[in-house]
């Protein structure tokens, strides 16, 4: 249960006195100031699941996500482009009076004649065009670093998508978390609401008494102070709602607020094995485990290095001394190749042993994710039993409060305790009414943070 995001709305509901203020210029003016926010805070009304549903469509994050997953699946296709042919189109213009580059245009152009075997010819040529046009293509026949790189790609992209999996769950977690907080600010408001109309009927009695003589006057302003502090209360219970309700539009993507239904989500708790099996496929050990067997390819792509290339090529040649793609004369020229680097100044060596060294890193950081996994596991289930017994002591709590505060209000009535001990019960209420609200939201915070921790937080919301 994360505490600190629900502790501010609950400090809010800890120290509800009670009562109205004698004239009622004041409440109205507090009741107008609270409903006007409200206007701005209206949206419309969806479930958690719908909440859920709306974020992974358009939380700005995730689509940025989707976004790099994309372009890291792009990675593929540059990979596979290494394996395939390339083809060349060119077009050159030369001008020259180089004998060997002059003699050379001729005979490609098919020019060649008697008089250019002349001494003076071959010596010192006239300038010479040609225009060459060339089809050319190179296919890979074994690259062994190529054949790597694809599957290393391969791998990759699909460890981007298991991550993007976690980041759609962590997402589902941070929308029910608020979506509660909304739940839970609306029931502070309730409790607020409450608090000064109890607030109020303490002065109402309070006047009465010192009216028939039978109270004092300090007991009246004492009830009339325990008013304001429940009216500035509900003010700030409701900027709070408010503020939540608009906590939530961000994350569904949304610059206006969004307003929740008033019924807790139905959310099953299932046995402790049932989390502890589905964590070990959780989606970031998943991306993990890939990873490390693209720690182990890059093993093999350092070895690739020892392995030689292997290929085939073209080439067809047009040459004219006049046009561009002219075809005055016509070659082609087929061949295959064999590269081999025998030695490159030890890089290879160490190449190989940064990645073995990876691969250790590697396998290191994936056992100790999963052992922390399994303890995230157990420590959330726990967090969910001590949830749903504090959320039945609360309510046990409150009913004794509203006992004790119908005890001491009938004593007060009766003359037989003092205004003090009436305010006291009070603010005791005040805190159980409160309590009984966080602690069945946290209750259900609990299930979900703990479908979170296993994994299975998008099946336990029914989202696909």
């Amino acid at each position: 249960m994360d505490r600190k995001l629900i502790s501010t709305v609950i400090v809010i509901a800890l120290c509800f006195p009670v009562i109205p203020f004698e004239g009622q210029g004041l409440a109205r003016a507090i009741g107008q100031f609270i409903e006007a926010p409200e206007s701005l805070a209206e949206g419309e009304t969806i479930s958690l699941r719908e909440a859920v549903g709306l974020a992974l469509d358009n939380n700005h994050e995730i689509r940025a996500s989707q976004s790099a997953l994309s372009s890291q699946g792009e990675d593929v296709g540059i990979a596979l482009s290494n394996l395939l042919p390339r083809i060349n189109f060119e077009e050159r213009f030369m001008r020259t009076t180089n004998p060997t580059f002059a003699f050379m245009a001729k005979l490609n152009q098919e020019h060649f004649t008697e008089q250019d075997f002349a001494l003076t010819s071959l010596n010192d040529p006239t300038p010479t065009n040609d225009f060459q046009t060339s089809f050319s293509f190179e296919q890979p026949v074994f690259v062994r670093k190529a054949t790597v790189g694809l599957d290393m790609a391969k791998t990759e992209y699909a460890a981007g998508k298991e991550q993007q999996i976690r980041n759609k769950q962590e997402l589902a977690q941070k929308v029910a978390r608020t979506y509660l907080l909304v739940l839970t600010a609306k029931q502070y408001v309730t409790v607020a609401e409450k608090a000064v109309a109890d607030a109020r009927e303490h002065l109402r009695s309070a006047q009465v008494r010192y009216n028939n003589g039978l109270g004092l006057y300090s007991d009246s302003l004492r009830a009339s102070t325990a008013v304001t502090e429940a009216e500035q209360n509900l003010v700030s219970a409701q900027k709070n709602l408010n503020v939540t309700k608009r906590a939530l539009g961000l994350l569904l993507g949304r610059d206006e607020s969004v307003e929740t239904t008033n019924e807790a989500p139905d959310i099953p708790l299932m046995g402790i094995e049932y989390y502890t099996e589905s964590s070990r496929a959780r989606q970031d050990i998943r991306s993990l485990e890939l990873r490390y067997e693209n720690a182990e390819n890059n093993v093999k792509l350092a070895d690739s290095s020892y392995y030689p290339n292997i290929g085939i090529g073209g080439d067809y040649q047009l040459n004219d001394p006049s046009m561009p793609l002219g075809a005055e004369g016509t070659s082609w020229t087929l061949l295959a190749f064999f590269r081999w680097n025998l030695f490159d100044g030890t890089k290879r060596e160490h190449e190989r042993s940064k990645a073995k060294l990876q691969v250790a890193e590697t396998e290191e950081r994936l056992k100790g994710l999963k052992q922390a996994v399994s303890f995230q596991v157990y420590e959330a289930y726990l967090g969910v039993e001590e949830a749903r017994k504090n959320a039945a002591l609360s309510r046990l709590a409150l009913t004794t409060a509203e006992e004790g505060t119908r005890l001491v209000t009938v004593r007060y009535e009766r003359s037989l305790s003092p205004i003090v001990d009436l305010l006291d019960t009070q603010v005791s209420l005040d805190h159980a009414r409160a309590n009984v609200a966080a602690r069945e939201n946290e209750y259900l915070l609990s299930v979900i943070n703990l479908g979170y921790e296993a994994g299975t937080i998008l099946k336990d919301l029914k989202i696909e």
